[in-house]
């Protein structure tokens, strides 16, 4: 078949190396990646290798921000690792080169690479230039900024347009040290991408050679064997950390860096985070925090120079690899600073002594949430709460200028779950710059931050709003207390009032039934999940899953051709009540989380409990492979779920055993 589409008996006696990329017409993001994928192929075929290039989806963070759309965004990573996955181990490649540009992509691109652990590196197709407006460097958080200047009389609505057309003037992402930009400095550092190669921006000549040089160095990869899990290390992580924080990153890294972590094997939590951060200081005077934009970070010296100042302070692991073989603290020796360059500064003077973020936990978020620290000198605030159940709902409140010096927005039922799709808040932070109260208030979500917003934010707060945290019991006028020097988030109530809010706390209403809510709910159920799925979960999934009709009254069924397939039928409000407490049946069948894996523990069977949801009912199915006395556990199960009891088909009719 091969032969058929051009490749020679030849070609395929040589090695097989997937070129990987996220060309798309969305986005300026990506709109390079065809032409430097044609540049890695040719690398690839002068090295002696055989590429076949292959694309995957994207979604724009800035394109969708502020509407339904971003609730695809953190989504869409998973999407692309798993489409990246699964080309790879369908063909059989023995080798990959993975070209990354927008926000998702770049970790998505360095998941994929670590869960197949072919030899393999990833390479960022470069930053966007910055527009002009006025004599001025502009960038797409001018736009939003702007849109808030509006609001507040500080502009007309035809220098807005102006800014709006002139922000982005070419392929490219991002601009300042947004989350693209800061993702793929973090790779960098993580030693998955070429050193020196992901700085040059996107429409730099240059770019085309450092393409095929990537190329050119997957083949070496391959002849050495070097794969990605002997190079995303702990220290490796760590490394990564710092560089976030050395250059007022976004606090998106966070979460990417944890994925990638746990598809690597390795260990890393939010502590880690607010300790590399604590002793890292911040070096770089990148936007939104700092003056610069990321092209002038390459003309600096790129980011090997950053490499060197930390290096120079023992601030990294200078002993970590690097997929060109050298080690990191070689990559900093290497680097060429222009003289005179001010976007770098000395260790002596750094814009601040501590890194651009910091984990808080307390009250209202018990579980963590990320505060970011660069482009501000505040690290505490004490205000009355503003809360509002979704972004539309703040953004409204921010333009028709009811939110005041001194309080603090709450955005919440905006997570994984609540969402879903844990949207990123930069219309409402941009907005509220643009009207001069981005020094003078304070803001909390359950949801997540661009990369360049800058102010006293809080996201990623946990648990989240949905799945009954905190956040939840918050109300209007709350006293809220941020003190980053305690590392604490709180409300200042009487001890046990948030437990007896949350007593009388329902859901709401869940929103869309689609990818974003199902996928956004499993990643959320994964991470704390006691026992991980297994491919016989998976089969049981597929062959016991059923969809609910409205209306139908609670109760059981049971297919005897599926062998004692089960559902289980409850109100949805009814479930999600008890969803979060421990259930134990007497036979040893632990039910932890809506979704989650069962484990009989007596036998070898694996139940899976399944959502699917309508706007009234759940429906859990549970896939049963041992007969009767399966179907009696479950019925123990159930029976100590609160509110449930027995329902039809439990001892009843002359066929009471086989209905079980």
């Amino acid at each position: 078949m091969l032969r058929a589409i051009g490749f020679t008996r030849e070609d395929l006696s040589k090695p097989i190396i997937g070129v990987g990329h996220s060309w798309i017409e969305t986005m300026p993001c990506n709109f390079n990646h065809r032409r430097l994928a044609e540049k890695v192929k040719a690398g690839i075929r002068a090295a002696g290798g055989t590429p076949m290039e292959f694309n995957t989806i994207a979604v724009s963070d800035g394109v969708s921000m502020g509407t339904e759309g971003m609730k695809a965004s953190l989504v869409s990573r998973e999407v692309i690792a798993d489409s990246i996955e699964l080309v790879a181990r369908g063909h059989l490649f023995d080798g990959l080169v993975v070209i990354v540009g927008c926000d998702k992509t770049i970790p998505a691109g360095v998941m994929a690479l670590v869960r197949l652990n072919l030899p393999g590196l990833a390479l960022y197709s470069g930053t966007i230039g910055p527009g002009r407006h006025r004599g001025h460097d502009i960038t797409l958080q001018d736009v939003f900024e702007a849109v808030g200047a509006v609001s507040a009389g500080k502009m007309g609505a035809a220098e807005l347009r102006e800014v709006e057309e002139n922000a982005c003037p070419g392929a490219g992402a991002c601009g300042g040290q947004f989350t693209a930009n800061t993702m793929s400095t973090a790779i960098e550092f993580l030693g998955i991408s070429p050193p020196g190669a992901n700085d040059v921006p996107a429409l730099d000549p240059h770019k085309d050679d450092v393409a095929e040089q990537a190329g050119r160095l997957v083949m070496e990869l391959i002849k050495k064997e070097v794969r990605p899990r002997q190079i995303v290390t702990r220290a490796a992580l760590e490394n990564a950390i710092a560089s976030v924080a050395a250059t007022g990153g976004s606090t998106n890294g966070v979460l990417h860096l944890l994925a990638i972590a746990r598809e690597a094997g390795v260990p890393l939590t939010l502590d880690d985070f607010d300790r590399v951060a604590a002793r890292t200081p911040v070096v770089a005077s990148l936007k939104p925090g700092g003056q610069f934009v990321a092209k002038d970070l390459h003309d600096a010296g790129g980011i090997p120079l950053v490499v060197r100042r930390l290096a120079e302070g023992g601030l990294i692991d200078g002993t970590a690899a690097t997929v060109d073989g050298r080690t990191l603290t070689q990559v900093g020796e290497s680097a060429v600073e222009t003289p005179g360059q001010k976007v770098v500064t000395l260790l002596s003077a750094p814009l601040k002594a501590t890194g651009g973020l910091a984990i808080l936990r307390g009250n209202l978020a018990p579980e963590g949430c990320v505060v970011k620290l660069a482009g501000h000198e505040r690290l505490m605030h004490r205000g009355p709460a503003r809360v509002f159940e979704s972004e539309e709902a703040a953004f409204a409140a921010v333009r028709a200028r009811q939110v005041k010096a001194g309080d603090v927005v709450v955005i919440r039922y905006e997570g994984p779950v609540g969402g879903p799709g844990m949207r990123e808040m930069l219309g409402v932070t941009g907005a509220l710059v643009g009207e001069g109260l981005g020094d003078a208030v304070a803001l909390i979500t359950d949801g997540r931050f661009s990369g360049a917003t800058h102010g006293l934010m809080v996201g990623h707060v946990a648990p989240e709003a949905a799945r009954g945290g905190p956040i939840a019991a918050l109300r209007d006028g709350d006293t809220v207390v941020i003190d980053v020097e305690k590392r604490q988030l709180n409300v200042e109530l009487p001890e046990g009032e948030i437990s007896r809010r949350l007593s009388d706390w329902r859901p709401p209403a869940l929103h869309d039934r689609g990818l974003c809510e199902v996928r956004g709910a499993r990643l959320v159920r994964e991470r704390r999940c006691r026992y991980p799925p297994t491919p016989l979960a998976s089969r049981a999934r597929r062959r016991t899953r059923t969809r609910c009709r409205a209306g139908r009254r609670p109760g059981w069924k049971c297919d005897a051709r599926r062998r004692h397939r089960i559902s289980i039928e409850v109100p949805l409000a009814q479930w999600i009540g008890i969803r979060d407490r421990q259930a134990v049946g007497s036979d040893g069948i632990v039910a932890r989380h809506i979704s989650d894996v069962l484990v009989q523990r007596q036998r070898t069977t694996v139940l899976v409990v399944e959502q699917d949801v309508s706007e009234r009912f759940a429906v859990l199915g549970i896939g049963v492979d041992v007969g009767y006395h399966a179907a009696r556990c479950v019925k123990g199960l159930v029976d100590r779920l609160p509110g449930i009891g027995h329902h039809r088909g439990i001892g009843k009719g002359p066929h009471a055993d086989q209905d079980r």
